[in-house]
């Protein structure tokens, strides 16, 4: 699908193509045909272009004159007068202070006495007792609610962005013919190449064309897709190298699981980079879970409670064991919090947090709250099957084959309507190959990486 943008000339070239660029703008820039330029273009000349994106580039199919801005209307027109001009001069009166005196020497005069009597003497400081927040009553105030301290925030992970350096190059020295083909197995290897054969010969077939043979197309995908994993993956890795210290302890993770790929594998090249990212992992997961338990005892320490409980339900690495002493710390400050004379909205936003929290069958409050509303009912059912000692205490029954209660999505609040990107143009179709002996098909096997998001509880140690 194309989309309007103006473009900017910027040189005439001796082949009859111009090079352009976005008006006002350093980037996107290309080129485009001559022919499609009215006459008497120049340099520096601003035009409205249709123009589609492909993984190339940006293509312009079509030009037109830029429209001009439309002038300013309702302007008042200013007429001159004949009549000479006159100035207005301004002088302020004198105002008398005959009732003060004359100042002389500085000295201040005396006013008389204040209206309304003379100033009762009130007494020394230490006679009126002391001032508010020291030793006064404090008994008709409201007493304030502190928040705990703030937690200084760690800065957030960079995400993997990798280039395309690799797989330009792969597709830079393929033949015309088979650039399309590469393309569609990048996306989705030989199924997308045969989806895409099936499809455009289903078009051929309506139109009463000569269909395409699948096999050829097949034979050079299965040829093609060693090359491209292994220069998809390179790319990867040379990013997640580049920021190897503050990258997502995720996206590294998936790289090093790529590398087991036996396409990527088998190659001589990607041997040693695999190497420095597995050994790069190791080294971050430590330090990643030596952050998290630090970041969860020193939100307890502050009474942060809530914080804590959601930390511990998100370790760095799936499967890793909760330490006793901190679970057994945890567990008693969630139920510190949930008492008698705690509101219903702090009992849920603690519930919330300690449901999905490898210390939740620890949590063992001994009272109702005073207050009960129905969205804290509503709470308790809904987590009945995580918090079973909790459901008792408010006499809920828990179904044991109902479903397992999930996390509350954050709500978003209501904004403008985002603008829509439009879709990229859809692919090249596939060319007729060229007469090649097959090449025998190669195996994909892509392993499969899964994280169990549940952490093992720990339970306290007996004293």
């Amino acid at each position: 699908m194309s989309r309007r943008i103006e473009i900017e000339l910027t040189s005439a070239r001796p082949d009859g193509t111009w090079t352009w660029r976005a008006a006002g703008a350093q980037k996107p820039k290309g080129v485009l045909d001559g022919t499609l330029l009215p006459t008497g273009a120049t340099t520096g000349m601003i035009f409205r272009a249709d123009a589609e994106t492909e993984l190339d580039g940006i293509t312009i199919l079509s030009v037109s004159a830029s429209k001009e801005k439309p002038g300013k209307g309702g302007v008042l027109e200013l007429l001159p007068s004949d009549k000479p001009f006159e100035e207005v001069t301004q002088q302020l009166a004198r105002k008398e202070r005959s009732d003060r005196g004359p100042r002389s020497g500085g000295d201040r005069p005396n006013r008389g006495p204040r209206p309304g009597g003379d100033r009762p003497d009130r007494g020394p400081r230490q006679d009126r007792g002391p001032r508010q927040g020291g030793d006064r009553p404090s008994g008709d105030r409201k007493p304030r609610f502190q928040a705990p301290p703030e937690l200084p925030q760690r800065p957030k992970a960079k995400r993997l962005k990798p280039h395309r350096v690799h797989r330009n190059a792969v597709l830079a020295d393929l033949p015309e013919a088979q650039k399309a083909v590469a393309e569609r197995a990048l996306q989705g290897g030989i199924p997308a190449v045969r989806q895409a054969v099936n499809e455009q010969n289903t078009r051929l077939r309506s139109e009463g064309k000569e269909e395409i043979p699948a096999a050829g197309l097949l034979a050079i995908a299965e040829q093609l897709l060693p090359k491209l994993r292994v220069a998809e993956w390179l790319d990867r890795a040379d990013a997640a190298m580049s920021d190897l210290e503050e990258l997502d302890l995720r996206d590294l993770r998936s790289v090093v699981a790529a590398s087991e790929d036996p396409m990527v594998a088998r190659d001589e090249t990607t041997r040693e980079i695999a190497a420095k990212l597995k050994e790069g992992l190791a080294t971050k997961q430590e330090k990643e879970l030596a952050l998290w338990f630090g970041d969860i005892d020193a939100a307890i320490g502050v009474g942060r409670v809530v914080r804590a409980l959601k930390l511990s339900s998100q370790p760095p690495k799936a499967g890793v064991r909760f330490p006793a002493e901190l679970a057994s710390q945890l567990a008693a400050a969630a139920t510190g919090n949930l008492t008698a004379d705690a509101l219903p909205d702090r009992w849920m936003a603690v519930l919330e947090a300690a449901a999905f929290s490898p210390v939740r069958t620890h949590v063992t409050p001994t009272e109702k709250p005073a207050q009960v509303s129905d969205e804290l009912l509503a709470t308790v059912k809904r987590l009945g099957s995580l918090l079973p000692q909790i459901a008792a205490l408010f006499d809920i029954a828990v179904d044991a084959k109902g479903p397992t209660a999930k996390p509350l999505r954050p709500t978003r609040p209501a904004g403008p309507a985002k603008k829509q990107i439009p879709r990229p143009p859809a692919p090249k179709p596939l060319a007729k190959p060229p007469v090649a002996e097959t090449a025998p098909a190669v195996e994909e096997a892509a392993p499969a990486v899964e994280e169990a998001p549940a952490v093992e509880e720990a339970a306290p140690e007996a004293e």
